[in-house]
């Protein structure tokens, strides 16, 4: 592992920043009730949503992560930020208004309402064990390898420690209000220090990327053969769409900044920016990782080539903003996920089987839940070095979690035929299939990508949830209502929006940045 001596100035600029991060997220808590504890008293315009959203999903498997494959494999690992941005589209089209108009808190809530209890249980229950041992976890041993990139002789468990205690000191106190406004501060850091390090990146291999443009390297295409290692292009079509719909429009970290927005159309408004901003990625960590294969040859590591950008090319002061900037990602993230699964926790179990209980109450039951939380993630932190990289580790698991979530929420929101118990009997369908395909995934698929392995999990739940539906009554009007895709609605919509200027259409700037994707893909195929 390599090691750089790190300046005064550069360790103080960290400090100061952390202080002022804890400061300032306390600074903006609000815990006087559930509404405000949990989403932000449902407040938030579409320019906080979009910049909190961008903060919380830039976590340590996109930055370290996907600049580590870029590293070893090319930049057909933007092909994750391409197709998610295509889901954000899908999102703010047809699922967001949805969630919005039935009042929820948390995600599992809804399938409550499209449902029954069990769907809410179930997925709840999946959400926490993931935040807890893939996001959670995943964020501290991400920072915990920054810090042993400085200080080698510093002990894992105690930096792991360290930094839960940072992002705990204002999350716990504040909730998502506290999470939301130092993301802010967070995102506009992130965003200036990753453009300062493609600067320098650039400065120093430029010339290396282009003549890999202009020779049309292997490694600067995003289409690959069907049999690539890392991302077959059959993937982008099967397999990709499911895992970021889970990503992007079921997962309770992100979401929740979503549906802290003050309407639907400021929503949507931050949904966009976030994507508009995502497309920025290939720029700011994609292609800087292809350049630091001409620039630090032979790193064994993958998750170690952010790191060392960082540290190698950022000079004293703007390496202490730079180091500030990763640090701020994965605070952030951090931040995010233990609001997050706090929420899920009181809201979903603890306010369930405790009617009787009060906002004040529930806010502190979630408090406690966070610094639970927070310390069975310090513990499992350490293990995610076994499993070879953090982006590795994160896709594995959740190609297994994602596909029988994903078939209940798509066959809810479209379809008016499946029930309360058909839909549990396929969620656990898919768990007992996805279990097995822990233990005996070569003996049915041999060496198959885990992205083409996806859409049969997907279908396989699907048509257990379709099935067993038929065998229970339809799902009464009132479960219908505010939960399913209404066409009626959509039209009129439609009709409303010719009254809306261009700029303020939502649907316009939808079409602008599919465009977007469409060119980028187009010119790096």
């Amino acid at each position: 592992m390599m090691s750089v001596s790190v300046g005064f100035w550069d360790l103080l600029i960290v400090a100061v920043y952390l202080i002022f991060i804890i400061w300032w997220g306390v600074r903006h808590g609000m815990s006087r009730d559930t509404r405000s504890y949990f989403l932000a008293g449902r407040s938030m315009p579409w320019w906080i949503v979009g910049l909190s959203l961008f903060a919380a999903s830039i976590s340590s498997t996109t930055l370290i992560g996907q600049s580590g494959d870029a590293y070893h494999t090319g930049i057909a690992v933007f092909n994750y930020n391409l197709t998610g941005v295509i889901v954000m589209v899908f999102f703010l089209f047809f699922l967001l208004p949805l969630y919005l108009k039935s009042n929820i808190f948390t995600i599992p809530e809804f399938l409550e309402k499209r449902f029954d209890k069990r769907s809410r249980y179930y997925f709840s229950g999946i959400c926490i064990i993931g935040n807890i041992f893939l996001d959670a976890a995943g964020a501290l041993y991400a920072a915990a390898l920054i810090i042993k990139l400085i200080l080698p002789e510093a002990d894992l468990q105690t930096v792991i420690i360290i930094f839960g205690i940072i992002a705990a000191s204002y999350t716990i106190p504040g909730g998502l209000s506290s999470a939301i406004n130092a993301e802010l501060i967070q995102a506009v850091i992130l965003i200036v220090g990753s453009v300062v390090l493609t600067v320098f990146c650039f400065r120093e291999g430029g010339a290396y990327l282009s003549g890999l443009l202009a020779d049309g390297d292997f490694s600067v295409k995003l289409i690959r053969p069907l049999d690539d290692p890392s991302t077959p292009w059959l993937g982008l079509i099967v397999g990709m769409p499911v895992l970021g719909i889970y990503f992007w429009a079921n997962n309770q970290t992100l979401v929740q900044r979503v549906l802290s927005a003050k309407s639907v159309d400021e929503g949507r408004k931050g949904i966009l920016l976030t994507g508009f901003l995502t497309l920025l990625t290939l720029v700011i960590i994609v292609f800087p990782g292809i350049i630091s294969r001409y620039l630090f040859p032979g790193l064994e590591k993958p998750d170690m080539v952010y790191p060392n950008m960082v540290m190698q090319l950022m000079p004293v002061g703007l390496l202490g903003v730079m180091l500030a900037a990763l640090l701020a990602a994965l605070t952030s993230t951090l931040s995010a996920i233990l609001n997050s699964t706090s929420t899920l926790f009181t809201m979903d179990f603890y306010a369930q089987l405790n009617k009787k209980a009060d906002s004040a109450s529930l806010v502190k039951v979630g408090k406690v839940a966070s610094l639970v939380i927070i310390v069975l993630a310090m513990l499992w932190a350490p293990y995610i070095g076994k499993f070879g990289s953090l982006l590795k580790y994160y896709q594995e698991m959740l190609s297994y979690i994602a596909p029988p979530v994903v078939a209940a929420f798509l066959l809810g929101v479209f379809g008016k035929r499946v029930n309360g118990s058909g839909v549990f009997i396929g969620l656990l369908g898919g768990l007992g299939i996805a279990v097995c395909m822990l233990f005996f995934k070569e003996m049915i698929f041999g060496n198959m990508h885990f992205l083409l392995i996806v859409p049969y999990l997907l279908t396989a739940s699907m048509v257990i949830m379709v099935v067993a539906s038929l065998f229970f009554k339809k799902p009464s009007p009132e479960k219908l209502e505010n939960t399913t895709f209404n066409m009626a609605d959509f039209r009129q919509e439609t009709t409303d929006l010719k009254e809306v200027k261009w700029f303020r259409n939502y649907r316009f700037w939808s079409l602008v940045l599919l465009a977007g994707c469409a060119l980028i893909w187009v010119l790096l195929y």
